[in-house]
Formats: structure tokens, C-alpha cells, sequence
């Protein structure tokens, strides 16, 4: 079974430096419908203006992933790490018992767009830990990529949730079908462009629910880029 969340009924936040689409229930925006799927807990797609960025926070028991579109984040946290994430990387921050960290956009002349992602831990209170790889985008052209899993497989991020994170290019006659576990829910985010998930036709914002789905069918992209992510849990 397949359920389209298009990109505008999404929640939406404008801070004037901030501006956020939230994917799931998130600070002021609370829809009882999208609290979460599966282990999955936030996708933001964020937007920072030009010298701003968010102070020093704290979070704990949460794996965050951060995933560039354009611009540059700027990354400093409690565990010493002080990192410039371009787009390709990809950064987990595994909170664990609690970290303290800060993103900023130095640029002077160019917008941050990045996407903030947290997946729920399967253990807690452990010790927080930082991991940042880049991906190129040839890694990427025209299959699903696997950048963050428990295992650390084929050079990907390591999380600490029974999750994997997939990538991929879409362009023209590019398409990529792969087999599913149907006992495992998939979520489907449309960075940008356009892509057939399973014959269904989604925009970038976009994104699909699978549920009891045996394969995964991409096609008909239109300079697309795709976030896959499979997960656990209701």
C-alpha cells in the first residue's frame, strides 16, 4: 500500500533567518496524523539565511542526520567537532546521553538548505559520538545509495537504529527497482524534481508511505533526488 503525502500539506515555519517544512509533528506544528513514521521522527527541510544559524541546544537519545542541498553548514558541538558539512556529505550525530551543538550559515550571499533528520535510537544513554562521509554524486546516478545503517555497510554512515537511509539520482531514462521486506515500512522524501515511486507520480516536497510492499520502483525522473529510508516499527 502506497499513501502520498504531497509537499504542501506539509507543517511550515518562517522565523524571517529560518524558514522549515515540516515532514512530522515539530515544535508549533502538530498534526496527531503525522507524528512519525515508523522509527523516523523529523524530517525538516530547513533554509537558513545568510549569517544566521541556530545557537548552541542540546539534544540527547536521538540519531541526526544532516543532508546538504545547497549552500554550507557549519557544524560545532560539546565533542569538540567543528565541521563545514558541503553538499554530498552526510553527518550523523548520535546524541545519546546529550550533546550541546550549533549549525550556522557563514555564507554572506547565499541561502543554507539542508535537510535535518532524526531517526529514534535502539539503545539510549550511550556515548554520543559525530561521523561525517561524502557521497559523490556518480555513487549516486541512477540507483539507490546506502548512506547510513546499524552496520556501517558499503562505507556508510553508521547509525544507532535499526534504520537504513538510501540516495539516488534520478534523470531521463534512469530507474532502479529493488526488493522489499513487506514486514518493514518504507518512507519515500522527494528532494527536488519529479520521480514515479510505484507508478505514482510525486514533486519535489513530496513524499510516499510503503507499507506490506514487496519492491520499490523508480523511474520517470526529472532531475530528481530521492531520499529512501527503511525502517521499523508502526
Amino acid at each position: 500500500m502506497l499513501t502520498l503525502r504531497k509537499s504542501q500539506e506539509r507543517g511550515f515555519a518562517d522565523h524571517g533567518w529560518l524558514k522549515s517544512f515540516h515532514s512530522f509533528s515539530f515544535a508549533g506544528y502538530y498534526d496527531p496524523e503525522h507524528m512519525g513514521f515508523g522509527n523516523l521522527r523529523v524530517i525538516n527541510e530547513d533554509r537558513i539565511a545568510p549569517g544566521t544559524g541556530f545557537g548552541q541546544h542540546g539534544h540527547r537519545d536521538m540519531e541526526i542526520i544532516s543532508y546538504v542541498l545547497s549552500g554550507e553548514l557549519a557544524h560545532r558541538d560539546t565533542l569538540g567537532n567543528v565541521k563545514a558539512i558541503p553538499p554530498g556529505d552526510v553527518q550523523r550525530m548520535s546524541a545519546g546521553r546529550g550533546v550541546m551543538h550549533s549549525e550556522f550559515n557563514h555564507a554572506e550571499d547565499q541561502t543554507t538548505h539542508f535537510l535535518q533528520i532524526w531517526i529514534e535510537p535502539n539503545v539510549q544513554g550511550i556515548e554520543p559520538s559525530y561521523e561525517q562521509k561524502r557521497f559523490d554524486a556518480a555513487d549516486k546516478r541512477g540507483k539507490l545509495r546506502l548512506v547510513a545503517s546499524p552496520d556501517g555497510a558499503e562505507g556508510s554512515v553508521r547509525i544507532h537504529a535499526d534504520a537504513r537511509v538510501y540516495a539516488g539520482l534520478f534523470d531521463g531514462e534512469e530507474s532502479a527497482t529493488v526488493p522489499l521486506d513487506p514486514a518493514r515500512p518504507v518512507y519515500v522524501h522527494l528532494v527536488r524534481g519529479e520521480l514515479s515511486v510505484n507508478g505514482t507520480k510525486l514533486s519535489g516536497g513530496d513524499a510516499a508511505r510503503l507499507r506490506r510492499e514487496s519492491q520499490l520502483a523508480l523511474a520517470q525522473g526529472k532531475d530528481a533526488e530521492v531520499l529512501v529510508f527503511e525502517l521499523t516499527g508502526q
